[in-house]
């Protein structure tokens, strides 16, 4: 497992990244992750993460753009669990996540705006590998996702850690 430290790769590539407004919480059982960006696009409907996160995501982080939604829980405990055991390395989530204290103890790494106890509808409503944009960053299938407790940053190219 990779450990990353935002600011370094900021001070190392500061032609490459891009970060994010400040607006995210960690609330996974990883306080650092990175890997290549899968996107969904979906309000208040999770069908698409419960979908994806039943996939192999060895490399990979989840970016969902949940409108920034404050109304509905797009992730719980049971599908990150999920997401750990099919090797997901993260996910970024705008809008809310909730079980929040069983979020903590998942080994995946999640960043997200909220927590709300009200799960979201299933509607089978969403995109997928689409290019989303919040928080002052464009997020493009293809791109890759780091994150820490200092933020979140996005380069299109891979980003090897400093020594």
């Amino acid at each position: 497992m990779q450990h990353y430290l935002t600011p370094d790769l900021c001070d190392a590539y500061p032609e490459l990244v891009r970060v994010l407004e400040p607006m995210f919480s960690n609330f996974g059982g990883r306080d650092s992750f990175g890997g290549q960006i899968v996107t969904l696009k979906c309000f208040e409907d999770n069908s698409l993460v419960r979908e994806q996160v039943d996939l192999d995501g060895t490399g990979k982080v989840l970016v969902v753009d949940g409108g920034g939604s404050l109304r509905r829980a797009l992730l719980g405990d049971m599908l990150a669990d999920k997401a750990a055991k099919n090797g997901w390395e993260g996910l970024v989530i705008y809008g809310c996540v909730r079980d929040v204290d069983a979020l903590a103890q998942t080994g995946v790494g999640i960043q997200a705006l909220a927590s709300h106890p009200l799960k979201t509808d299933k509607r089978g409503v969403g995109e997928l590998n689409v290019v989303v944009a919040f928080a002052g960053v464009t997020f493009h299938p293809g791109e890759y996702l780091y994150a820490d407790n200092n933020g979140v940053i996005v380069s299109a190219s891979p980003l090897t850690q400093p020594a």
